[in-house]
């Protein structure tokens, strides 16, 4: 686990960025694991810019998001789906046709989840993952928990994530469950890289890099992994 501290979100955001322009300019056909929220924005800007600027095509790439919504159209201007077109997707030349989602109204949540790992398989594993960490220490929603997950299901939300997000339910109410890549599926892919920034992520960021691997701090399990970058701002690693 290499631990890099930066000043701000903007530097963090081109820092994680290089890498994922790096990783497609390298290989034109990458595998992309991407994330939500706030915490990729900046990267997924750098990602835009740069190929705006013509530095970079993702038109060959396949791209596999960590989670979406259950009790949710894809439609719905707070899915997952909606977030990474409004954010990333409709800003670069990606073919909608490799951008891959999992099922959040699935009726059948495991076949859903060996589909899901099948067709990761099939496009030669995950190159690099963005991931983002939760205030519990969660990544994607493995919340914390008495074992490590491994490929995906479905998760009922703690009330801690359900606070954390319902800000952006104006609506409906938030949903309290989602589809989620588990952790054995993260650990598979062949570079991750995690970004947190502000003082709600301090307490979370010293359990994964200064605690035991436990599975009630998901996050920990990243100190196993071979190739995992965590890039921070001063007051996420404030607890350091």
């Amino acid at each position: 686990m290499k631990v890099i501290t930066m000043n701000t979100a903007a530097e963090i955001g081109a820092a994680a960025g290089s890498m994922f322009v790096q990783t497609v300019q390298n290989k034109e056909n990458a595998v992309l694991g991407l994330a939500t929220g706030a915490t990729p924005l900046p990267t997924y800007d750098y990602m835009a810019q740069a190929c705006a600027r013509g530095e970079v095509s993702f038109k060959k790439v396949s791209t596999f998001n960590l989670d979406e919504y259950c009790d949710l159209p894809q439609s719905h201007k707070n899915s997952y789906f909606t977030f990474m077109s409004e954010n990333l997707f409709s800003r670069i030349d990606v073919d909608m046709q490799n951008v891959h989602f999992l099922n959040g109204n699935a009726p059948d949540a495991e076949a859903e989840s060996r589909r899901y790992a099948a067709e990761i398989e099939a496009a030669g594993g995950i190159d690099i993952q963005f991931l983002g960490i939760g205030r519990n220490g969660h990544i994607a929603f493995n919340e914390p928990s008495d074992k490590f997950t491994n490929d995906a299901f479905k998760v009922h939300l703690t009330e801690s994530t359900i606070e954390a997000n319902s800000i952006y339910f104006d609506d409906v109410p938030m949903p309290h469950y989602a589809m989620t890549m588990g952790i054995g599926s993260i650990m598979r892919a062949k570079k991750i890289v995690l970004v947190a920034t502000g003082k709600s992520k301090a307490e979370a960021v010293r359990a994964m890099i200064c605690g035991d691997i436990d599975p009630h701090c998901p996050a920990s399990i990243l100190k196993a992994h071979p190739d995992c970058t965590i890039f921070l701002d001063e007051d996420a690693a404030s607890l350091l």
